[in-house]
Parts: C-alpha cells; structure tokens; sequence
C-alpha cells in the first residue's frame, strides 16, 4: 500500500561547530518521503519555487517518490538556516524565507485521494485539515506537529487531533500542550482529545507510544557521532509509515516494529547533513541495523 505525505520542501543551510552545508534538500516531507521510499511506494504534496534545483527532483526519483503533487511555482523556495551547538540538542533559527510556501495549499491529485496510509508531516493545522478533507476514507492517519502551532494554531490543532488516528510530537510540545510534566500523564490526556495512538519523540532517548496494548518505549539507535540530526523526527515518523503500510496484520500489531524501523532510519539521518547520508542507505542496512537494535534491549 502507499503512502501519501504533505508537508514541506524546503533548502536547509545547516551549520554545525565542525562544518557548514548551504541549501540541502529538507523540509519534513522530503525527509519523510525518502525514510518511507524503503518499504513503500510514496506520494508526496508540497511546494518549490523554480529555484529549486533540479538534482533534488532527481534524487526523489530515485526513491520513486511520485512527484505528481509537488507544485512548482513562481518564486523562491522556502529556506530555513539554523545552527547547532556541541551539544546537538540546542540549536537556532539564524534566517527563514517563506517564499512561495507562504502561499501553499496542499492540492491532491485524483489518485491520491484514495491513499489509505496518510502522514501529515509539520506544517499549518489548517493546512493538514485541508489535506483530509480530500481524502477518501484514509485507513490510518498520522499528524506531526510542533510548538509554533501550539502557539499560533492552538484551536486549528485541537480540532485536527480529534480527525487523526496517530499524533505525534516531542517531550516539550506534549507538557505544553498538556500542562503535564509526567508523560505518562500527558499522554492519558492526549488520548482525551481524540487519537488512538499518541507517540511522543524523546530525541535522542527515542520515543514513547500509547495505544490500545499500553505503553511501549522504542530506544534511539545509539552512535558514536552525530553529524546532524535535522529531520531526524520526520525520518523517524515517514520510516515508521512506510513499514506499517507494508506489513501483514493490524495497526496494533505492527507498530511498535515500525517505531524501531523509524528510528533505525532516523539515525542513519543523523550521520549525514541533511538527506545526504539516507539517500544512500540501503533496505540491507536498514534490517541489519535492526537486528542490532532488537539485540541491545533482549533481555
């Protein structure tokens, strides 16, 4: 089954304190798009001005990503600079240009329409509203998000946590969003305000799920070095998709191994600047990333 995933494109200026690396490929679809191309095939909906280059557009077509939604439009692409400290976990916002993303409005395609696995990568609330009501009885729908909705968007938000069967965001934006400082706590609250399942991204401690079978905590692959973890959540949340949509069985069944196929593929992003490292990863590597993975929490 494929996998349909709005959200941003972006080029990323990333700078680090060993290197610098102007106008990468990023934005969370790309970054998701790619981490799903190993198990499925992908449908991706976002936006690029005619500046975007066009090896970017060859490198989604070498992971077969169906580029039939990406809209390509007068202007410039939507461009974020950031740097990151020693400690990888800080990080600032140097420059953001909208460009032609301040206009977007995810349109889809007839054939996507009846995609039946749905990943609303982070953009606007009302944007993620917008892509659902196109879709055709989706059979699982996931939402990212981040603190700029929950201080801008609250509302949009709210209404869209109650349409989406999987939402997912990080430790911070779940005891803001919450007012809960324990997690456990803030997920039976999440829960309250409409998903099935509540996955919260713990970084480099990896994630927690709550679901219909409990608490489950899928651990970070760990490495020896980080070169940059850009996009390594929406990494986590598109390899995630991507093996759920190709596995035999139920949602509930199947998603505590797609957490672990997510974050295998989410440190293979951290090895890289921006996507440069995962585009030249392989399924092989992936498993046998996973076996390693399945060995360090046996007990």
């Amino acid at each position: 089954m494929s996998v349909l995933i709005v959200g941003s494109t972006a080029l990323d200026s990333i700078k680090t304190p060993r290197a610098e690396n102007p106008r990468l490929l990023g934005g969370s679809a790309s970054h998701a798009a790619v981490a799903a191309s190993f198990f499925a095939p992908v449908k991706m909906v976002g936006i690029v001005g005619k500046d975007f280059p066009k090896r970017y557009i060859q490198l989604y077509r070498k992971h077969k990503i169906d580029l039939e939604g990406l809209q390509i439009a007068e202007g410039k692409t939507f461009h974020w600079s950031g740097e990151y400290e020693v400690n990888m976990n800080n990080r600032r916002t140097l420059e953001t240009e909208l460009g032609v993303f301040e206009t977007f409005t995810p349109h889809l395609p007839r054939s996507y329409q009846n995609s039946p696995f749905v990943l609303l990568a982070n953009i606007a609330p009302s944007l993620q509203h917008h892509v659902l009501d196109q879709m055709r009885r989706p059979k699982f729908v996931v939402a990212d998000t981040m603190d700029l909705w929950l201080n801008i968007a609250m509302a949009d938000l709210l209404k869209l946590i109650k349409r989406v069967d999987g939402f997912v965001l990080n430790e911070s934006e779940a005891r803001q969003l919450t007012k809960e400082d324990n997690l456990v706590n803030a997920a039976k609250k999440l829960h309250k305000l409409g998903p099935k399942y509540v996955i919260v991204k713990k970084g480099e401690h990896g994630a927690i799920l709550s679901g219909p079978k409990g608490l489950f905590i899928s651990p970070a692959y760990p490495l020896p070095h980080v070169v940059d973890p850009t996009g390594a959540g929406d990494s986590f949340v598109g390899g995630m998709m991507g093996y759920l949509s190709t596995a035999k069985g139920s949602i509930d069944s199947n998603l505590r191994r797609a957490m672990i196929y997510g974050s295998v593929v989410a440190s293979f992003c951290c090895e890289g600047f921006g996507l440069n490292f995962t585009t030249r990863v392989t399924r092989k590597a992936i498993e046998k990333r996973v076996k390693e993975l399945e060995a360090l929490v046996k007990f």
